[in-house]
Parts: structure tokens; C-alpha cells; sequence
């Protein structure tokens, strides 16, 4: 059984990309098992504040779940054309010390996909985590992509998914990336 986590890069309660994510959950396939984990309680990174109290426990619980997964989706909001700062900060606290760059990371299968209520579905943020996630060692899936448009017309006022061909791309993105991730397990 390939163990995937998937992280929503928003902390907003109607977030489009917590919706996503959730309709992965709840739909997810043979062979794999999909989790959630939280960014929700990793402070503003400060190197005084590492210094002085170590890692967050909301960042040590992120990494153990990660460091157990074969793989991990980031479902990423675009902001201002790029990378949500609340997100790039939860992966900057992931990365320190640096000596756990290569346990959460380093050759693991990350995926990116993302909703947005605009046009390109985060097409521009997803291209930026790229640049972030070969830094830090990743293997980054490129098989299939998943932006999601316009996606105030794909979810429902209770943030259910609504659109049965995004369901259907949302179901065979993971289960590539499943399947993507099951092979390159060894290999973390």
C-alpha cells in the first residue's frame, strides 16, 4: 500500500485547495492511502526563535507524517502569481535544521496541484514550487499536472466537488502519482 500526504497550502476554512484535497480523500483509489496533514499552527520562521525553542510541534508532527509517506501532494493557492507565504514558510521550517532536508525530502516524490478562482488554476505557483522543491532534493512527479480554473464553479457552498471531469482528473492525477510514488519508494 503506497502512503501518500497531502498538504493544503491554505489555512482559510472555505479554502478551494482544502476542498480539493478533501475530495482526494474521499475519493481515493485501490493501492494507496491518502492523508491529510496541517500547516495550521507553524509560527512565522524565525532563526532566534529555532535558536531558542527548537522546532515547533505542529512542524515535528508535519515531518514525522511525511518522513512515513512514499509521497506527498502540495495543494497550492496562487498568490500574487506565486508561492502562498504561509506555505513557503511551513516548507522553510520543514527544511531546518538542515541536517532533515535529506529525511524529508531528499528523493522523496512530491506532486504538485492546485485550484484557483481565476483562469490558470495556479499554474504560475506551481511552476514556482518546482525551483523550491530541487533545492531540497525532491523528485517532483511532471507526468500529469492538476490546475484547477474557475474553481468557485467546481465546488458546491459546502466546498464538495461538484464538476465530474475534475473528479475524474482529480482521480487520476493521485492515482498516477500513486503509482509514480510506489515505484520511487525505495529509493527515500
Amino acid at each position: 500500500m503506497v502512503k501518500l500526504v497531502g498538504i493544503s497550502g491554505s489555512l482559510r476554512r472555505g479554502s478551494f485547495n482544502t476542498a480539493l484535497l478533501n475530495a482526494a480523500i474521499a475519493n481515493q483509489g485501490d493501492g494507496y492511502s491518502l492523508v491529510a496533514g496541517s500547516i495550521r499552527g507553524i509560527p512565522l520562521y524565525d532563526g532566534d526563535l529555532e535558536a531558542s525553542d527548537g522546532i515547533p510541534a505542529a512542524v515535528e508532527d508535519l515531518k514525522t507524517l511525511i518522513a512515513a509517506a512514499d509521497g506527498v501532494i502540495l495543494f497550492t493557492p496562487e498568490y500574487n502569481n506565486s508561492i502562498p507565504g504561509v506555505f513557503k514558510n511551513a516548507i522553510d521550517w520543514l527544511s531546518r535544521p538542515s541536517t532533515d532536508i535529506a529525511k524529508v525530502f531528499g528523493g522523496r516524490p512530491f506532486a504538485i496541484a492546485g485550484a484557483s478562482p481565476g483562469n490558470f488554476g495556479t499554474q504560475l505557483s506551481q511552476n514556482a514550487w518546482l525551483t523550491v522543491l530541487h533545492t531540497l532534493g525532491a523528485r517532483t512527479f511532471s507526468d500529469k499536472r492538476l490546475m484547477v480554473p474557475k474553481a468557485g464553479s467546481v465546488f458546491d457552498g459546502d466546498s464538495q466537488l461538484i464538476d465530474a471531469a475534475i473528479a475524474k482528473r482529480l482521480s487520476d492525477f493521485v492515482a498516477a502519482f500513486a503509482a509514480f510514488a510506489g515505484a520511487n519508494a525505495s529509493s527515500n
